[in-house]
């Protein structure tokens, strides 16, 4: 559930089963031992976990459900009364999920809890491969930053990173596995580079976000590299001039904003101002004209008058930015948003809902345009597998538009360079392939 780095998680704790004599099937299968890595980025992330709990008892009612993750980590207690899970392990211990099956920590209708963060120092490597066309590489964990809506670091713990060479090392391996595109992930990306020193005793800086990007647009690997949301103050001009240039990287950035009025961003204990944010997204748009750039927001927060949202709202619509993810505000447990319902007010459903769905409107005249600027130009489309026996087969430009062709089974898990012809109702390009040769196939 949730995130990318859930997703690169999951993966490497799946491959720790194979070791031993467990036969992996799908969620959606009869199974006696069903995980769920969980999210707890809102509320309705938990009532999904509890979902996914019921549909797994429905399919096994004598399975054994181990809760790993964020929703684990955070409320073990919480997550201990909901019917039908056995073991609970937080996100240190879910990296030994074998080690406790295999030595029996579980009883058929009984708890075992293990979800204390020890330290914030340790650091679990992880990446995705096999499962899709792309990969997830995980190249940091940990927040630093104290948002006052934000139970992440609570869950996740200090700001830490993977050394440069393992992570240089661990795209080429990708790479050599067949795999054309990785995406870099982490909780907070662009603050990469603070690494456990035993002689120091705590996370120091030996490297920072833009060293790591000049190292991996050295390697000689053919490969496509994406970037995870990455925060504004930490996106420096010298990034966005050197990634215009890269060799390496794709012109794809999503860079959360949650409010677009000052005021609201100071109660979010956000690190910047709107100027900020408009600054880099004009350097973008002057750089690089045909980037993707998506925005996180977040409506409905704690005194966000209707003027504070308006505020949102025209500014939001002036930028050139190609789509928004919209989070209505849902209150998480022991951060300071909780108290500031009382103080600065409380914003009642129906006018959150309000807000989300006028801006899910301008996200998507803003991804339309977007894509109507990229018909009639060439691009490079990363193709997957065809599971749905469909008419056509899809994948992503390397500015991150979602692209179909007539189905052909070469051009699953290839690049291929295409010609932009229209946009259907669905927002998906409709493209003609304008040569035969598969890049990299």
């Amino acid at each position: 559930m949730g995130c990318k780095l859930n997703y690169a998680e999951t993966s490497t704790i799946s491959k720790k089963f194979d070791k031993y004599y467990y036969q992996k099937v799908s969620f959606n299968s009869y199974a006696d031992i069903y995980v769920i890595n969980s999210c707890s980025v809102t509320k309705n992330a938990e009532i999904e976990f509890k979902r996914i709990v019921r549909s797994a008892r429905n399919k096994n009612s004598e399975a054994v459900i181990v809760a790993i993750g964020c929703y684990a980590q955070l409320n073990p207690k919480e997550v201990s009364t909901i019917v039908g899970v056995n073991l609970i392990l937080g996100n240190e211990e879910k990296f030994k999920i074998v080690d406790y099956l295999n030595k029996g920590f579980f009883h058929k209708n009984s708890i075992r809890i293990f979800s204390k963060l020890k330290n914030h120092y340790s650091y679990s490597p992880s990446f995705s491969i096999g499962d899709r066309t792309r990969s997830f590489l995980k190249i940091q964990d940990g927040c630093d930053y104290k948002c006052s809506y934000c139970s992440i670091p609570m869950s996740r713990g200090n700001s830490r990173s993977e050394k440069m060479q393992n992570i240089l090392d661990k795209i080429r391996f990708i790479f050599n596995r067949g795999v054309k595109e990785i995406v870099l992930t982490g909780i907070n990306i662009g603050d990469y580079g603070k690494i456990y020193d035993k002689y120091y005793g705590y996370n120091r800086r030996l490297y920072t976000f833009f060293d790591l990007i000049q190292a991996i647009d050295e390697i000689e690997e053919n490969v496509r590299i994406r970037l995870s949301s990455i925060e504004p103050n930490l996106l420096k001009n010298e990034c966005i001039e050197f990634l215009s240039k890269s060799k390496r990287f794709v012109p794809h950035f999503h860079i959360p904003l949650q409010s677009g009025n000052n005021i609201i961003l100071r109660k979010m204990q956000r690190r910047y101002q709107r100027e900020i944010y408009e600054e880099r997204v004009t350097k973008i748009r002057e750089l690089i004209p045909d980037a993707y750039i998506g925005s996180d927001v977040i409506v409905g927060y704690p005194g966000e008058s209707h003027k504070h949202f308006l505020d949102t709202y025209f500014f939001l619509k002036k930028l050139e930015i190609s789509s928004l993810h919209i989070f209505t505000y849902s209150p998480r447990p022991n951060t300071k948003s909780i108290t500031m319902e009382m103080s600065e007010g409380y914003i009642y459903k129906k006018i959150q809902w309000k807000r989300n769905k006028v801006l899910r409107n301008l996200s998507k005249e803003k991804y339309f345009s977007f894509c109507e600027k990229q018909i009639n130009t060439k691009k490079t489309v990363l193709f997957e597998k065809n599971s749905r026996n469909e008419e056509y087969i899809y994948g992503y430009t390397e500015n991150y538009i979602r692209t179909k062709i007539p189905y052909n089974s070469l051009y699953e898990n290839t690049l291929l360079n295409v010609f932009l012809r229209k946009i259907d109702k669905d927002g998906v390009m409709i493209a003609d392939p304008i040569e035969k040769t598969i890049i990299g196939g």
